[in-house]
Protein backbone atom coordinates (compact mmCIF):
# COMPACT_ATOMS: atom_id res chain seq x y z
CA UNK A 1 0.00 0.00 0.00
CA UNK A 2 1.30 3.57 -0.84
CA UNK A 3 1.31 5.85 2.11
CA UNK A 4 -1.05 9.25 1.83
CA UNK A 5 1.40 11.54 3.32
CA UNK A 6 3.87 11.95 0.08
CA UNK A 7 1.29 11.91 -2.31
CA UNK A 8 -0.34 15.41 -0.42
CA UNK A 9 2.91 16.96 -0.57
CA UNK A 10 3.05 16.51 -4.27
CA UNK A 11 0.16 17.91 -4.68
CA UNK A 12 0.38 20.64 -1.97
CA UNK A 13 3.33 21.47 -3.85
CA UNK A 14 1.73 21.59 -7.06
CA UNK A 15 -0.87 23.79 -5.71
CA UNK A 16 1.94 26.16 -4.25
CA UNK A 17 3.66 26.28 -7.78
CA UNK A 18 -0.17 27.33 -9.23
CA UNK A 19 -0.79 29.40 -7.00
CA UNK A 20 3.06 31.47 -7.03
CA UNK A 21 2.66 31.84 -11.02
CA UNK A 22 -0.87 33.07 -10.79
CA UNK A 23 0.89 35.79 -8.13
CA UNK A 24 3.20 36.45 -9.83
CA UNK A 25 1.47 37.04 -13.71
CA UNK A 26 -1.16 39.44 -11.28
CA UNK A 27 2.29 41.05 -10.24
CA UNK A 28 3.40 41.42 -14.17
CA UNK A 29 0.60 42.86 -15.22
CA UNK A 30 0.28 45.34 -12.51
CA UNK A 31 3.53 46.33 -13.58
CA UNK A 32 2.62 46.54 -17.09
CA UNK A 33 0.31 49.59 -16.26
CA UNK A 34 3.37 51.47 -15.63
CA UNK A 35 4.34 53.69 -12.71
CA UNK A 36 3.17 57.27 -13.33
CA UNK A 37 -0.35 56.78 -14.34
CA UNK A 38 -3.16 57.88 -11.98
CA UNK A 39 -4.46 54.52 -12.74
CA UNK A 40 -1.28 52.53 -11.68
CA UNK A 41 -1.17 54.31 -8.72
CA UNK A 42 -4.75 53.74 -8.19
CA UNK A 43 -3.97 50.39 -8.41
CA UNK A 44 -0.92 50.08 -6.14
CA UNK A 45 -3.67 51.93 -3.02
CA UNK A 46 -6.25 48.74 -4.30
CA UNK A 47 -2.99 46.23 -3.50
CA UNK A 48 -2.27 47.67 -0.64
CA UNK A 49 -5.99 47.26 0.88
CA UNK A 50 -5.91 43.93 0.16
CA UNK A 51 -2.19 43.49 1.73
CA UNK A 52 -3.92 44.96 5.09
CA UNK A 53 -6.51 41.86 5.20
CA UNK A 54 -3.72 39.20 4.50
CA UNK A 55 -2.26 40.55 7.43
CA UNK A 56 -5.05 40.70 9.42
CA UNK A 57 -6.16 36.81 7.72
CA UNK A 58 -2.36 35.24 7.38
CA UNK A 59 -0.31 37.32 10.29
CA UNK A 60 3.15 38.71 9.66
CA UNK A 61 4.90 34.83 10.58
CA UNK A 62 3.73 32.56 7.87
CA UNK A 63 5.20 30.43 5.28
CA UNK A 64 4.28 30.10 1.68
CA UNK A 65 2.08 27.15 2.62
CA UNK A 66 0.05 29.06 4.94
CA UNK A 67 -0.14 32.13 2.10
CA UNK A 68 -1.51 29.52 -0.94
CA UNK A 69 -4.28 28.31 1.79
CA UNK A 70 -5.37 31.96 2.42
CA UNK A 71 -5.27 32.40 -1.63
CA UNK A 72 -7.57 29.17 -1.64
CA UNK A 73 -11.21 31.23 -1.36
CA UNK A 74 -10.36 35.07 -1.41
CA UNK A 75 -11.63 35.80 -4.64
CA UNK A 76 -14.87 36.68 -1.88
CA UNK A 77 -12.74 39.12 0.75
CA UNK A 78 -10.28 39.64 -1.76
CA UNK A 79 -13.26 41.79 -3.81
CA UNK A 80 -14.79 43.23 -0.76
CA UNK A 81 -11.54 44.67 0.77
CA UNK A 82 -11.16 46.27 -3.03
CA UNK A 83 -14.63 47.36 -2.78
CA UNK A 84 -14.35 48.71 0.64
CA UNK A 85 -10.69 50.70 -0.66
CA UNK A 86 -12.16 52.28 -3.65
CA UNK A 87 -12.71 55.92 -3.73
CA UNK A 88 -14.69 58.04 -5.41
CA UNK A 89 -12.92 59.18 -9.39
CA UNK A 90 -10.41 56.02 -8.94
CA UNK A 91 -9.42 54.72 -12.07
CA UNK A 92 -9.01 51.25 -11.16
CA UNK A 93 -11.79 49.11 -9.25
CA UNK A 94 -13.47 46.18 -8.34
CA UNK A 95 -12.96 44.50 -12.45
CA UNK A 96 -9.43 44.85 -11.52
CA UNK A 97 -9.87 42.41 -8.36
CA UNK A 98 -8.19 39.34 -9.91
CA UNK A 99 -5.31 41.29 -10.62
CA UNK A 100 -4.76 43.67 -7.65
CA UNK A 101 -5.09 40.33 -5.43
CA UNK A 102 -2.50 38.14 -7.32
CA UNK A 103 -0.28 41.36 -7.00
CA UNK A 104 -1.22 41.59 -3.59
CA UNK A 105 -0.40 37.82 -2.35
CA UNK A 106 2.87 38.20 -4.75
CA UNK A 107 4.54 41.04 -3.16
CA UNK A 108 3.05 39.54 0.48
CA UNK A 109 5.00 36.16 -0.39
CA UNK A 110 8.21 37.95 0.06
CA UNK A 111 7.64 38.11 3.67
CA UNK A 112 7.50 34.21 3.86
CA UNK A 113 10.00 32.52 6.01
CA UNK A 114 10.51 30.40 3.52
CA UNK A 115 10.34 32.41 0.64
CA UNK A 116 12.71 31.88 -2.52
CA UNK A 117 12.68 33.89 -5.44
Amino acid sequence: MVPRRPLWRGRQRLMLESARYQWQDGLRRLEAEGGETARARHLDFLVESVMDELRRRVGHTFTLAELADAYNGAEDWARDAVAGAIRPKFRAGVRDAAVIQDAAFARYARGASDYTP
